[in-house]
């Protein structure tokens, strides 16, 4: 890889977004709307019971969805308790337990 301007692009940061599928994205935009109110703030993952216990993080998961990720998105999903928590703290009113929910509906459908 080319550096320019004294600086490269690591490998393990970049996104191959031609290997990923823009699909997952779409569908959780109309299964759980309120998840595209996100701001990205981190509340959720400050109050996570799992994220305290394990490296699970509700900030991660949303945007491995946005990359299309939907392999390592299924490998982070049954971390998740379902307790609730990301939900109360929320600012913008996400609905992460029924984005949550959403995710695995779509990884059982789509066989992930």
């Amino acid at each position: 890889m080319p550096t320019l301007w004294g600086y490269s692009i690591s490998a393990a940061r970049s996104i191959d977004y031609d290997k990923n599928d823009p699909l997952f994205r779409r569908w959780l935009a109309i299964a759980s709307p309120s998840s595209q109110l996100c701001i990205g703030c981190g509340g959720c993952t400050a109050a996570c019971s799992a994220g305290n216990l394990t490296e699970f993080n509700i900030r991660r998961l949303q945007m491995l969805v946005k990359r299309g990720e939907s392999r390592e998105t299924a490998e982070q999903l049954h971390k998740c308790m379902l307790c609730g928590k990301c939900l109360l703290v929320c600012p913008r009113g996400v609905d992460t337990r029924q984005m949550i929910l959403s995710m695995k509906r779509f990884l059982r459908e789509h066989d992930q």
